[in-house]
């Protein structure tokens, strides 16, 4: 029935078991300060016994001072780190599955007082600061030392997020970056940052694959679309990028109503892949609820992607993969799309995800571990 999710695939070198891969979600449980505390090594562990061939840990900063979403997002930017993302690599391996941690820059959406930006655009009532020539080139090189990080701690992989509206894509948009410089304008002078960022960071960690949360689409009137995301995609492919893992929305347009609509749509981001898919050759991977195995199937035997990515979905139902393996779709436990996003919600406020569908017993065993 499943001829294509349940088949192997190389990617960046390496054999993936099966087309199905975690998708990386922010929850709010590292530690303070973003330590990797037991609550993280628990989920992931649960996440890894999935079946999934490949958990993609969330996005994990370079810049603990100025890129991070909040003070329980995961550090990568530091050696005092070290032994918890090994800890972490390790969790995720020891149960069949490949282990890739994000690393990420949140911009103009970092937690900080005085955030910075390509250009200052205004977010949420605050105005952030323009990055320097020099800035940039420092951020590179974070980059690059947050890869190596993760290739010392014994990930396989490592992803750079240039998803959701953070750094990297705000660099590419048109949107949020008006630079007038080297780094704005024209679309070859908007992705030059990324394509450093990727530069540098193969650089750092020689033959390790390094993957791209991809912005396919803003969905915002002045944003990125495909017009100008697809030769983005070709010149990462160029450049060595291992996958492109495709997504559309941002911070500013995951709310608006009809977003909101449009998003609970089954494989509602499919489309979008299947434009980047179409220009390259890398594989692809494409998330947003993919309920069910037969949803997953079509996806990848379309030639719409390569690959699946769970997130919600997995959260809510880590048995997706065996029940889907095992011809039991019938008893997966599917995100809610009445639910008003209570995971979200609860993280904007500054707390840890809870899946509305969990019984009361998980939900007890998941603030146990919460430090």
């Amino acid at each position: 029935m499943f001829s294509h999710l349940f088949t192997p695939i190389t990617v960046g070198g390496i054999t993936l078991k099966n087309r199905i891969t975690m998708a990386p979600l922010y929850l709010g449980y590292a530690g303070p300060g973003g330590a990797v505390s037991p609550l993280l090594l628990y989920h992931y562990r649960l996440m890894a016994q999935s079946g999934a061939a490949m958990i993609v840990v969330e996005g994990s900063t370079v810049d603990h001072t100025l890129g991070s979403g909040s003070d329980r997002t995961i550090r990568a930017d530091t050696d005092d780190n070290l032994e918890g993302l090994g800890r972490l690599a390790r969790t995720i391996q020891k149960e069949g599955a490949l282990a890739c941690l994000q690393i990420n820059h949140a911009g103009r959406f970092a937690g900080v007082a005085e955030p910075v930006a390509p250009f200052g655009v205004e977010t949420f009532g605050k105005l952030p600061r323009a990055l320097t020539s020099q800035e940039i080139d420092r951020i590179a090189d974070r980059f690059a030392q947050a890869a190596s990080r993760a290739k010392k701690a014994g990930f396989d992989m490592v992803e750079l997020h240039g998803g959701t509206g953070y750094l990297l894509s705000q660099f590419v948009s048109p949107h949020t970056n008006k630079r007038d410089d080297d780094y704005g304008g024209s679309l070859e002078n908007r992705i030059k940052f990324p394509l450093m960022v990727l530069s540098r960071v193969k650089s750092a960690v020689g033959d390790f694959p390094v993957g791209y949360r991809f912005l396919a689409d803003e969905w915002l009137p002045d944003g990125l679309t495909l017009q100008e995301s697809v030769p983005f995609a070709e010149a990462l492919e160029k450049a060595g990028i291992a996958y492109i893992s495709v997504m559309g929305g941002t911070y500013e347009s995951f709310f608006i109503p009809e977003m909101v609509e449009k998003c609970k749509a089954v494989a509602y981001m499919a489309d979008l892949a299947a434009a980047v898919k179409n220009k390259v050759q890398v594989p692809v991977i494409t998330a947003g609820r993919i309920k069910n195995g037969t949803v997953a199937e079509q996806v990848i035997a379309d030639g719409k992607a390569d690959l699946v990515g769970l997130a919600r979905v997995l959260m809510c139902d880590p048995e997706w993969p065996k029940k889907v393996g095992e011809g039991r779709e019938q008893e997966i436990t599917h995100c809610d799309e009445t639910c008003p996003d209570a995971c979200t919600q609860l993280v904007m406020k500054g707390k840890p995800a809870y899946c509305s569908r969990w019984s009361p017993k998980k939900v007890r065993q998941y603030k146990a571990l919460f430090q």
